[in-house]
C-alpha cells in the first residue's frame, strides 16, 4: 500500500459506468451498471405512483425519516435523507471542518471528486492487488481527520471486515463509510449501519442500487446527531422530492427488507456462476479480484481496452478500470447479471478474448 496526494481534480473521477450505455449504447446488454436488473418492482412502482397525487404539496420528509430511523433502530436525529449517496458526498465536503481528508482506493470517486470540487487537497490510500485489494488500517495516516472508504468496495468488490473500519476510528477524525451495496451482501454482514459505539462514524446507503431507483435520487446519512444537524444545514430546502420519499418509506418496510434478502442470496449465486466461468479463461490471462462480495466484480486481462471495445461490438457493456485511482487500463468491472445473461456474456468474452 501507498500514500499518495493529489491537488488538481481530473475528468477521470468523474466517469461513472452509465457512461458504458449512454448514446450510442442503446441495444448492448448492460453489465457496466450496477443496478440490479429486474428493478423496479411492480409493487415499488406502484407505491411511488400513488405519492404522484401529492405533487402539489411541498415534500414533507418526516415520515420517510422515521421509517429509516426504525430499520435501524436510530433515533431519527441520526438519520439525514439524501438525493442519493451522490449528494451526500457533496455535503460532506462542504460542510465539515476537516484539513487532511483521506480516501482509500480503489473505490468509488464520487467522494474525492467532491472533496477536490470544495477545495480541499486530497491523500489516497492505495491498496494492492497483490493484498487482494484488502484494507490495512495501518497504513492510513494518523494524522488524517476525515477517512473514506466502500464497504463493499466498487469496483474491488472486497468486503472489508467491520472491525478493521471500525479500527480507524480517532478522537478529531470523521469516519466515512459508504455502505451502497451493503444490503447485496447476505446478512449484511460487516456492516456498520446502525452502530453508535464508533466515534465519528458516518455510514451512507443507498436505495437506487438494490431497486433500480438511479433516475429516482434517494439514499440516507447516519451519524452523530451534530453531524447530521450540520449536514442538513448544507442542503437547500426540500432537496428529496415526494415520489423519492414514498420510495424510501416503500423500501425499508418489513416487506422489501425480506425481498432485498431474498435478492442478495440470489446476486451472491449468480456471482459465483460468473467467477467460475470467468475462471475457464484464466490460462488465457484472465484473472478476477477476489473473494468478490458484492454484485460486480473486478477483472484483469492483458489488452483490457480492446477487450473492452469488441465485446461492446457483441452487445455487451462493460466498466472501464482504468479511471478508478490505483487500477490501470488492464482492468474491467462487470455487473452480476441472470445465469442467461451471464452465459451468453461468458460466450462474447470468449470470442473477444481472441
Amino acid at each position: 500500500m501507498r500514500t499518495e496526494h493529489t491537488t488538481a481534480a481530473g475528468d477521470a473521477l468523474r466517469h461513472h459506468g452509465d457512461a458504458e450505455v449512454r448514446d450510442d449504447g442503446a441495444g448492448l446488454v448492460d453489465l457496466a451498471v450496477n443496478v440490479r436488473a429486474d428493478t423496479p418492482p411492480v409493487w415499488l412502482r406502484e407505491e411511488i405512483a400513488r405519492s404522484l397525487s401529492s405533487l402539489a404539496a411541498y415534500p414533507d420528509g418526516r415520515a420517510a425519516r422515521a421509517a429509516v430511523a426504525a430499520r435501524h433502530g436510530l433515533p431519527v436525529e441520526r438519520v439525514l435523507l439524501t438525493a442519493g449517496a451522490a449528494e451526500a458526498f457533496v455535503l460532506l465536503a462542504r460542510s465539515l471542518e476537516v484539513r487532511k481528508p483521506v480516501v482509500v482506493h480503489p473505490q468509488f470517486t464520487e467522494p474525492e471528486a467532491a472533496l477536490r470540487d470544495a477545495g480541499h487537497t486530497v491523500a489516497r490510500v492505495l491498496l494492492r492487488e497483490a493484498d487482494g485489494f484488502r484494507l490495512d488500517p495501518g497504513a492510513v495516516p494518523e494524522d488524517a481527520d476525515l477517512v473514506v472508504i466502500g464497504n463493499p468496495t466498487n469496483p474491488t468488490s472486497v468486503l472489508h471486515p467491520a472491525a478493521a473500519i471500525a479500527s480507524l476510528a480517532r478522537p478529531g477524525r470523521i469516519l466515512v463509510v459508504d455502505e451502497a451495496f451493503m444490503d447485496a451482501v447476505p446478512g449484511e454482514r460487516e456492516a456498520l449501519a446502525g452502530r453508535t459505539d464508533v466515534p465519528g462514524l458516518v455510514v451512507l446507503r443507498s436505495l437506487t442500487k438494490t431497486w433500480g431507483l438511479a433516475g429516482l435520487r434517494i439514499g440516507y446519512v447516519l451519524a452523530a446527531p451534530e453531524t447530521i444537524a450540520e449536514l442538513e444545514r448544507a442542503q437547500p430546502l426540500w432537496p428529496v422530492s415526494t415520489p423519492a420519499l414514498a420510495a424510501a418509506r416503500a423500501c425499508v418496510a418489513p416487506r422489501a427488507l425480506a425481498e432485498a434478502a431474498h435478492a442478495a442470496h440470489r446476486i451472491a449465486a449468480d456471482r459465483a456462476h460468473l467467477v467460475a466461468g470467468l475462471a475457464a479463461f484464466a490460462d488465457r490471462g484472465v484473472r478476477v479480484a477476489g473473494p468478490a462480495e458484492g454484485p460486480f466484480v473486478l477483472v484483469r486481462t492483458a489488452g483490457a481496452a480492446a477487450v473492452r471495445r469488441r465485446l461492446r461490438e457483441l452487445g455487451y457493456a462493460v466498466r472501464r478500470g482504468d479511471t478508478f485511482p490505483g487500477l490501470d487500463d488492464d482492468w474491467i468491472r462487470m455487473a452480476v447479471r441472470d445465469k442467461a445473461t451471464v452465459n451468453g456474456f461468458l460466450a462474447g468474452l470468449d470470442r473477444a478474448l481472441g
